[in-house]
């Protein structure tokens, strides 16, 4: 378990190195390698729950979206479509990350009302802050409604129900929203740092291995 923590922030930097030096090729796989230990994380964390085996399928599709948005760099011809698919398969991974939390909370209307108000200001923010065509604009209001709705969820589960496991995933849950407005702004916004790169991604990593280690502390 602490290998697959250590490989995954290791390959990870190692990743983040490589994409900054433009050599697109060998930064897709290590970034490919550094997601799948965060999925063999929770493979080996988990207990064969469904909610366990949910959070697992998020994991997965994580590991395949980092792919797909870093392929975008390979493939530039395609680029904006290889993004748009990255971020449509990060959204189903959040779909399935809520799928999983959601069972357990005892007022989902209050988490769908809070999600809603707190979408709505988070992105009339971001809006200010980048410049971005319709389509992407689209898909960041669905793709931001539901991280914040699935945060909503894990923070009134920790609320709820106070124990190891919604507060790890809570902690995973709030990274992973905060590195996805970081990887916005950083990509949409008037001009693009590489120390907001390092962020984004840093926050990312620990986000889902969090999430996965949540898994270790889940009861049956």
């Amino acid at each position: 378990m602490i290998l697959y923590i250590v490989l995954c922030l290791c390959l990870a930097a190692v990743f983040i190195y490589e994409e900054h030096k433009e050599n697109y090729v060998p930064a897709v796989i290590l970034k490919g390698l550094a997601s799948l230990c965060f999925v063999l994380l929770g493979k080996s964390t988990g207990n064969g729950s469904r909610l366990s085996s949910l959070i697992l399928t998020g994991l997965i599709l994580g590991c395949i979206a980092d792919v797909l948005l870093n392929l975008r760099y390979v493939f530039k011809a395609k680029g904006k479509l290889i993004f748009l698919v990255g971020i449509l398969v990060f959204l189903s991974g959040h779909i399935v990350y809520l799928a999983a939390i959601l069972p357990r909370n005892p007022n989902p209307l209050i988490c769908v009302i809070a999600g809603v108000i707190a979408t709505f200001f988070l992105m009339k923010w971001i809006f200010t802050k980048i410049t971005a065509e319709k389509a992407f604009k689209i898909f960041g209001i669905f793709y931001i409604g539901v991280i914040v709705l699935m945060n909503c969820v894990a923070i009134a589960n920790l609320i709820a129900d106070p124990c190891a496991f919604t507060a790890v995933y809570a902690l995973g849950a709030i990274l992973f929203l905060i590195s996805d407005i970081v990887l916005i702004l950083n990509t949409f916004g008037s001009e693009t740092k590489f120390s907001l790169r390092i962020t984004n991604l840093s926050l990312y990593y620990v986000g889902q291995i969090l999430i996965a280690l949540s898994l270790l502390f889940l009861k049956k």
